[in-house]
């Protein structure tokens, strides 16, 4: 018999179509990678034994049932929580490319460029920054091409770039798949992996807040606010690894995604993220990112541009 196994209940519904020697089921894996379909089988135990079945028996039970369902954005962002259950999600120090390919720039005369981070970047050479704040509007990303999943990140740290043993970040992921996007709030203290917060959803278009807050040079706050919804989260982290309190952040990143090996993950457009009320808090009051060094992002090509105006971090993808 065929049946379909739906995410909201553990029963199966039988759908219309021929039998087999043993009981197949149809399972649309909304927990699972890429929402790709398994051949299950029931044991003596009653325990489903999953193994992947060919493309070919896949349009075969398609025709014989005639009937499929789309997975659900619900389903989407299960198959995208499991995936990040599988992988380490992790932020890293920005990684500086000596000799860039583009010597020209149009917008600062102090970009550097890196391989991972867009943004601003505040520079001192003892203990300064307490905490780093700004607010964007989530934008909605686009695909550049192909059929893998793309992301982008924007979030506020502490360290990171003169120092980078340690970085107190939070923010928001924008991934892209197809059509579909999908948004997660997260908190990290580097060298640790990130976690992604409960109990707060985004939609493109919500006015986020993100704060990095310093108690001590191993221990630290991380707030997101959603002042579209009226939802706020925060956490506080601590870590074995030292704060310098040298560097102050606004970014827009190409994160990694780790398993057997880490990599960058394919990077989205995300049009456009500007940090507005960016400001660094020290032991003598706040300040702007006006004296902010400028990253973009090049990847064989440049792909960001970089610029401030006032209290503003204005990060676009090019």
């Amino acid at each position: 018999m065929v049946y379909s196994l739906f995410q909201n209940g553990p029963a199966c519904t039988r759908l219309p179509g021929s039998g087999s020697s043993k009981e197949t089921v149809l399972w649309y894996k909304s927990y699972c990678e890429s929402f790709e379909v398994s051949q299950c089988f029931y044991s003596t135990r009653t325990n489903l034994l999953c193994t992947m079945f060919s493309a070919a028996f896949f349009v075969q039970v398609l025709l014989a049932t005639a009937v499929f369902a789309i997975p659900s954005g619900k389903q989407r962002m299960a198959s995208r929580r499991s995936r990040r259950s599988e992988v380490t999600r992790q932020s890293k120090p920005v990684n500086l490319i000596a000799n860039p390919q583009t010597t020209t720039v149009t917008n600062a005369s102090h970009v550097e460029y890196s391989e991972n981070w867009a943004g601003a970047v505040l520079v001192a050479s003892t203990a300064t920054y307490k905490a780093v704040t700004g607010t964007f509007v989530v934008p909605t990303p686009e695909s550049t091409g192909g059929s893998s999943e793309q992301c982008a990140s924007a979030w506020v740290g502490i360290d990171g770039d003169t120092c980078d043993t340690a970085i107190l970040q939070t923010g928001v992921d924008f991934c892209v798949t197809g059509s579909s996007v999908s948004y997660d709030g997260w908190y990290e203290f580097y060298p640790d992996s990130a976690d992604d917060f409960s109990g707060i959803s985004f939609s493109a278009g919500d006015s986020v807040t993100v704060t990095a807050t310093v108690i001590s040079t191993t221990e630290g706050t991380l707030t997101i606010e959603n002042n579209t919804k009226g939802t706020t989260v925060s956490k506080t982290v601590s870590s074995s690894s030292k704060l310098c309190e040298y560097n102050a952040e606004w970014i827009v990143e190409d994160f990694e995604e780790c398993g057997s090996t880490c990599e960058l993950v394919p990077f989205a457009n995300f049009g456009t993220v500007e940090f507005t009320g960016a400001e660094a808090t020290t032991s003598s009051g706040t300040v702007t990112p006006a004296a902010a060094t400028l990253i973009d992002i090049e990847q064989s090509k440049v792909l960001t541009s970089v610029s401030l105006s006032g209290s503003s971090v204005i990060v676009s993808y090019v």
